[in-house]
C-alpha cells in the first residue's frame, strides 16, 4: 500500500509539473524578452516599443500565412486556391525574411513560431472536409489579409524606426494586392 501511494504521489507530481511546463505563446515570450531589453537597454540605444511591437506581429502573421499557404498547397482541391497558397508562401517568406533582418538590426525578439491563435486557427482548418477546405481557407486569407493591412497601416501612422516605415510602405501595395485577389477567388467559389 505505501509503495502504491508513494507511487501516485510520484505520477501526481510529474503531471504538474508537465503541466507547468507547457510552452508559453511564442509572441508572449519574444513581447516579454523585448520589454526587458527595453528596460535594461541605455536610454539612447532603446528600441522605441512601437516598432518591437509592430515587429512581432508582423513576424506572427507572416509565419503564420506561410503555414497556411502550406497547408493550401497539400489541401486545397481549385488550382485558384492552390496558386494562391503557394503565392502566400513566396510572398510572406520574403517578407519574413526583411522582418527578421530589421528585427536582427534593431535588436528585437521575434516570435519563434506563429502564435497559439494561429497555430490554433491552422489546425482547425487543417482538419476540414476537402468540400469545405477551399472556401474556409480564402475565408481566412480574406480576413488575415483585412487584419494585416490594418496593422501596417496603423503602424505606419506611429512613432515607429523609419527603415520599418519604409518596409512598411513598401509592403502594403502587395497585401492589398493579395486581398483583393484572395476576395476574387472567394467569390468565384461562391
Amino acid at each position: 500500500m505505501k509503495k502504491s501511494f508513494i507511487l501516485l504521489s510520484t505520477i501526481a507530481a510529474s503531471v504538474l509539473l508537465s503541466c507547468n511546463n507547457q510552452p508559453a505563446d511564442p509572441v508572449e515570450t519574444a513581447d516579454s524578452t523585448n520589454e526587458v531589453k527595453q528596460e535594461q537597454a541605455p536610454v539612447e540605444s532603446k528600441t522605441q516599443e512601437n516598432t518591437s511591437e509592430f515587429l512581432v506581429k508582423a513576424a506572427d502573421g507572416g509565419m503564420a500565412e506561410v503555414e497556411a499557404g502550406k497547408l493550401g498547397e497539400q489541401k486545397a482541391t481549385q488550382k485558384s486556391v492552390k496558386d494562391f497558397a503557394a503565392m502566400m508562401v513566396k510572398d510572406h517568406t520574403g517578407a519574413n525574411a526583411e522582418v527578421k533582418a530589421l528585427a536582427t538590426k534593431l535588436n528585437v525578439t521575434l516570435p519563434t513560431g506563429p502564435s497559439e491563435e494561429h497555430t490554433k486557427k491552422a489546425t482547425d482548418l487543417s482538419e476540414k472536409k476537402p468540400t469545405d477546405f477551399d472556401k474556409d481557407f480564402m475565408d481566412m486569407m480574406v480576413s488575415d489579409h483585412k487584419k494585416t493591412i490594418d496593422l501596417f497601416k496603423d503602424a505606419s501612422d506611429d512613432d515607429i524606426n523609419a527603415e520599418v516605415k519604409t518596409f512598411i510602405n513598401n509592403t502594403l501595395p502587395k497585401l492589398q494586392s493579395h486581398l483583393e485577389n484572395a476576395e476574387s477567388i472567394r467569390k468565384a467559389l461562391k
